[in-house]
């Protein structure tokens, strides 16, 4: 299979999809391995690293897009990109197509083939090309709602920790799944006072094991947050529904209940965010205040450190790359029903029910769409 590694034009992305090990697999195996020039140099991959491991380089993204049967990217495609793709075309990358429709009719539009690293799902609803970016974008939470603490960053001016004879700041985590475990994590080991909240007992039960003594856990609902608001000085919103949008947690009318300088940073953005005022912003523009509030709602956080974030993206996206490579994505997600839930829309028709449902368009299941294929 000929693969095709674009250059991501995303806001400050600078993330690759693929290192020059992961084209060394391609190549091993017997598939042609194209990247874009200088695509991996903003996560510390040159050319030549690419060279060296049998893989070949083309200038430009549409040279990438013309050429290859599969792309392998990071992020989801934007306007420029819709144009350069192609019918029947493999695109395996993250998509979160309930947070656009536009997205989602232009992917339509295209007749190629979505499949969402988000969606891929094990028989125990682990997500695991989430998890490598979930636990970055959790500790990085952390790191960005400290720093926009700080006082000229419009924050409050509290250090986290805190130090002798001054209480540490308070920090509350909607969810405690991948995002808010990884939070939880950081914020305790900095010394601030942690809250974390999840809808699942079973969940509490296992991080009240696990975290230190400075994280409380409590059962969310709409009751216990408002309370809890009133004190926080960062608020993590880590929310997630697999393949559907997320829901509104924090609304509008609950900014009032907070102090003034207080940070929200929702990882779940480009999920559509679990906090109402939440918008999308880039990593040039991270940050707008609403009432006072600063909201952090960068959606693409782990873009902020490629070089790790690209290398533990690989680790777990190759092996499930390799296998729709050497199999075709028909074959491959027949047998392998984690892949065959990664599958988003398939030439023109959507085969993932929660994208269909949030905007109201036409859902075929998947199964008929892989029968579809294999005979023709």
């Amino acid at each position: 299979m000929i693969i095709g590694v674009p250059k991501e034009i995303k806001n400050n992305e600078n993330r690759v999809g693929l290192t020059p090990a992961g084209a060394s697999e391609f190549t091993k195996q017997g598939h042609t391995v194209y990247i874009q020039s200088t695509a991996g140099q903003g996560s510390g991959f040159e050319d030549e690293e690419y060279i060296e491991a049998g893989a070949k380089i083309l200038p430009t993204i549409e040279d990438i897009y013309g050429i290859a049967e599969m792309i392998v990217k990071v992020k989801e495609p934007i306007a420029q990109e819709y144009p350069l793709i192609k019918k029947n075309q493999l695109l395996f990358t993250y998509f979160h197509f309930a947070s656009s429709e536009e997205l989602t009719h232009a992917m339509v539009a295209s007749e190629a083939v979505c499949l969402a690293y988000e969606t891929v799902e094990k028989a125990d609803r682990s997500l695991p090309l989430l998890v490598p970016m979930s636990e970055v974008a959790g500790r990085m939470a952390i790191q960005e709602g400290a720093k926009y603490l700080e006082k000229p960053m419009g924050g409050r001016g509290i250090l986290l920790g805190g130090v002798a004879g001054v209480k540490p700041a308070n920090v509350l985590i909607l969810g405690g799944g991948i995002v808010g475990t990884q939070a939880a994590k950081m914020a305790t080991g900095l010394g601030a006072n942690v809250t974390i909240v999840d809808v699942n007992l079973n969940r509490l039960r296992y991080l009240d094991d696990v975290l230190p003594a400075n994280a409380d856990t409590v059962m969310s609902n709409e009751y216990n947050i408002r309370q809890l608001i009133k004190n926080a000085d960062l608020i993590v919103g880590a929310v997630l529904i697999p393949g559907a949008k997320a829901p509104h947690l924090i609304t509008r009318d609950m900014l009032k209940l907070m102090k003034k300088g207080t940070v929200l940073v929702d990882v779940a953005v480009d999920q559509g965010g679990c906090i109402e005022t939440c918008k999308p912003t880039t990593h040039e523009n991270p940050i707008y205040e609403i009432d006072g509030i600063v909201h952090y709602c960068v959606a693409n956080m782990p873009g902020a450190v490629p070089y790790t974030s690209t290398l533990a993206l690989t680790n777990a996206t190759l092996p499930y790359a390799i296998q729709l490579a050497n199999m075709g994505w028909q074959a491959a997600c027949k047998k392998n029903e984690e892949l065959k839930k990664g599958l988003n829309v398939v030439n023109g028709k959507i085969v993932y029910k929660a994208v269909a449902d949030v905007f109201g368009l036409d859902y075929t299941p998947v199964s008929e769409v892989i029968e579809e294929e294999l005979v023709g």
